[in-house]
């Protein structure tokens, strides 16, 4: 007899993926409120919150925007239509965000100031004699880098690409008094470039000014014979879920990097500009990128915190951190013995980031010299900036092994990255599965198939986290 289901699926017994969500990264922001935590955790905390954000906006409230646009209207096991989720989400968001700044400039920049580290967040505040250095710094290193663009009669609303930084500004001709002649203007802080710079030190505090900051003192550079009327922070977030029909796509590859463009320009799904901006200024930006007042932020401070993680990177300021971890080394693998005749001896469990991840990188090392071993193959699903195991595999594949990676080219954010290293295993001889139609590969696998002198003997690492020596020095995982 099949169990009765109907009382279970009562919708108020749920709650709703998306806003479940809101309280995770709610509660990453807890961590950075704690005044316990160590300061300078407390502004990585605000940083990672802020990049969750971003990330939640471009694939989940995008892939709501995109079922509500196609009138899709069911709605989901907590009771909620796409279109109502998209306002509850707007409202936590917004309390979010509040609460986010509200714990950088009232808690946490004061305590900054007493530990000796000032962020100007305005440039009229800046001394005579440092007012002086960054004017000095934005005519030889920032200008030659900017591009202002303006909008009038002959030059379109320009494209404003996907979370970039950029100021928008109204200018007139100098002289002119009818605000109908007024232009919108905008430039991109470059992302090539720092986003704050260090001042000369005075009386020993380490002094930094936003980036965005010295080119909104500098504006009327960039705009010669027109005024600046008013200039003011702004960002966009598009829709950057990749719509892609797996089942005719020809080429899965081709189409991604066809997708990846489409990025660029997708819909516009949130707004971030300056609290206090010009109402006029305002108003072209909300016409031109077709955003919704529910979409649009105000920021009271300096739009997109995701600069605080270089902050915590400066040195000097071990005090105000959680002292650096040192994995431990596997007890296995204290011998003279090689990894595989350790691992014919028993299963070898890593518990990282506890447990050094050396071992697995080394095994994908010793596998690519070893004249014994035949093939490696292995999963990929995100792998460090200058991967080891990826110039392993090579290595191993022009060593005449025969080497297979499956490379999820869909894992998300990562597909620009995980293209270029497939291409980069193809050319040294590897051959690269470029995932499957219809799935998403998640899983972490190696095996290494080695002729022994009793036959042939496979040599497997199953884990749970990314073959990646960077995040596996943070992220939680077992192998």
């Amino acid at each position: 007899m099949k169990p009765d289901l109907k009382p279970y699926e009562k919708p108020e017994y749920y709650w709703n993926r998306e806003l479940s969500w809101i309280r995770f990264d709610e509660r990453v922001l807890h961590e950075a409120m704690d005044e316990a935590v160590p300061l300078f955790e407390r502004l990585k905390f605000l940083s990672i919150t802020s990049s969750n954000l971003d990330e939640f906006y471009m694939v989940r409230v995008a892939s709501l925007k995109d079922m509500m646009h196609s009138n899709y209207t069911r709605t989901d096991i907590a009771g909620m239509t796409p279109e109502e989720q998209l306002a509850e989400i707007s409202r936590a968001a917004h309390r979010m965000v509040k609460t986010q700044y509200d714990t950088y400039v009232d808690a946490v920049l004061p305590r900054l100031m007493n530990t000796g580290v000032h962020i100007f967040h305005r440039y009229e505040k800046l001394t005579e004699a440092q007012a002086s250095y960054v004017d000095s710094y934005f005519d030889e290193r920032i200008y030659p880098v900017l591009t202002p663009m303006a909008m009038d009669s002959s030059r379109p609303f320009p494209l404003i690409r996907n979370k970039t930084l950029n100021i928008g500004a109204l200018i007139q001709k100098v002289g002119e008094t009818n605000r109908r002649k007024r232009m919108f203007a905008t430039v991109q802080v470059p992302s090539v470039l720092p986003r704050f710079i260090e001042l000369p030190e005075e009386g020993g505090q380490k002094t930094l000014i936003l980036l965005e900051q010295i080119i909104e003192r500098n504006m009327e550079k960039l705009f010669l014979g027109y005024e600046v009327v008013c200039a003011y922070p702004y960002r966009i977030m598009r829709n950057a879920e990749l719509g892609i029909d797996e089942d005719e796509a020809a080429d899965l590859l081709v189409e991604i990097k066809k997708q990846l463009k489409k990025r660029q320009w997708g819909e516009v799904i949130r707004l971030e500009v300056e609290d206090g901006i010009a109402p006029e200024l305002l108003n072209i930006l909300k016409e031109e990128l077709q955003v919704r007042e529910d979409d649009i932020f105000y920021i009271p401070g300096p739009v997109d915190l995701t600069f605080l993680m270089k902050v915590y990177g400066l040195p000097g300021f071990e005090d105000f951190k959680i002292p650096a971890y040192q994995p431990a080394e596997v007890p296995a693998l204290q011998n003279d013995d090689d990894i595989f005749a350790n691992i014919r001896k028993e299963d070898i469990f890593l518990h990282h980031p506890y447990m050094s991840f050396q071992p697995v990188v080394d095994f994908v090392k010793s596998a690519a010299r070893d004249p014994q071993v035949l093939a490696i193959k292995q999963t990929l699903y995100r792998v460090s900036g200058n991967s080891p195991i990826i110039a392993a595999l090579a290595q191993a594949a022009e060593n005449g092994k025969q080497v297979t990676a499956l490379v999820e080219l869909k894992a998300r954010f990562d597909e620009e990255h995980n293209i270029v290293w497939a291409q980069k295993l193809e050319k040294a001889g590897c051959h690269v599965i470029y995932g499957l139609v219809g799935l998403k590969t998640h899983s972490k696998i190696t095996l290494v198939v080695r002729q022994e002198e009793d036959g042939i003997r496979r040599y497997v690492h199953l884990g749970t986290g990314n073959y990646n020596d960077s995040t596996a020095k943070l992220y939680t995982d077992c192998g």
